[in-house]
């Protein structure tokens, strides 16, 4: 059963609750309750690391990104009633982020998460499903915000749903080998082992590359391409599209509708969109695999000196 922390109560933040394997990927280190359904989860960014890269003078957005996502079992944990080994299920992911309070310092960065959930609906005792609100603050000032919903489900009915697919030592043994990386630097890397994205038949499309030996995008053995990998292709896919112009990422809206499996190749489509109201670019990611859509994002791109 969950830890129920009092109102105004920090508490540390388990390992476990992060479902992060590697200690030092846990960015969420205290939580506490504010209200009925509404929490304060402190995090800490490193001065570096080694997949969120600082670029520009910015910290990496998609840090921010991974910081929410190790909310949401942290909270389904602490909170909700949900047992470790319940499965968690993206439906979307909305983010908007301050460049200017990406700066980064000689230090690592504090972050500050207010946390709302809303339209929980619940199986039982424990919650099924949950919307969740962020509002972020680094240094005091807003860093940005976020809205997220996600479904959970046991491991029992994981298995009933996912077939085969559940078996994650399966699941693994069938992956496709890992294809050559497309250019670094459009991408915005600096790494090609951290290029997820293989080249197709035209500038605008490509395969995603899924490498299952990634120690940060793959913390540990899952049996399908997950979620961070998916908005980090879709990144990589609007920076590529950019180029030679220096972006970062400033929002993405993104709607997850299945998994994408290890064993056949997934192709990601990035077209322009029109600018957003005060001018900055927009690209729309595509993921597809076996002729249906995986996922669908809305990236947008300023521009940086």
């Amino acid at each position: 059963m969950a830890l129920h922390v009092d109102q105004g109560v920090s508490a540390v933040v388990p390992q476990a609750w992060t479902h992060k394997s590697n200690a030092n990927e846990v960015l969420c280190d205290r939580w506490w309750r504010t209200g009925p359904d509404s929490f304060t989860v402190t995090a800490h960014w490193p001065e570096a690391h080694g997949f969120y890269l600082t670029r520009h003078g910015l910290y990496d957005p998609l840090l921010l990104g991974e910081t929410i996502r190790q909310t949401l079992p942290l909270i389904s944990h602490a909170a909700y009633d949900v047992p470790l080994g319940h499965q968690l299920l993206w439906h979307d992911f909305h983010w908007a982020v301050s460049t200017d309070a990406l700066a980064a310092g000689d230090a690592s960065a504090e972050i500050e998460l207010h946390i709302t959930c809303s339209d929980v609906t619940y199986r039982g005792t424990r919650a099924a499903d949950v919307t969740l609100r962020v509002e972020a603050l680094h240094a005091g000032a807003s860093l940005g915000s976020a809205r997220t919903r996600f479904g959970i489900q046991s491991r029992a009915v994981y298995e009933r749903l996912r077939g085969r697919y559940a078996d994650i030592a399966a699941a693994n043994a069938r992956a496709l080998p890992l294809p050559s990386p497309a250019p670094a630097l459009p991408a915005g890397r600096e790494n090609f082992d951290d290029v997820v994205l293989s080249s197709a038949d035209s500038a605008n499309r490509w395969q995603l590359r899924v490498d299952t030996a990634h120690p940060v995008l793959f913390d540990h053995p899952v049996d399908h391409a997950p979620g961070m990998l998916l908005l980090e292709a879709a990144r990589q896919a609007a920076h590529t599209l950019a180029h030679p112009r220096q972006t970062v990422v400033a929002a993405m809206d993104t709607v997850f509708t299945r998994y994408a499996e290890l064993d056949a190749p997934c192709w990601l489509k990035a077209d322009p969109l029109p600018d957003d109201l005060i001018g900055r670019a927009r690209v729309r990611v595509v993921g597809h695999q076996n002729d249906k859509d995986v996922f669908a994002s809305v990236v947008t791109l300023a521009t940086v000196d």
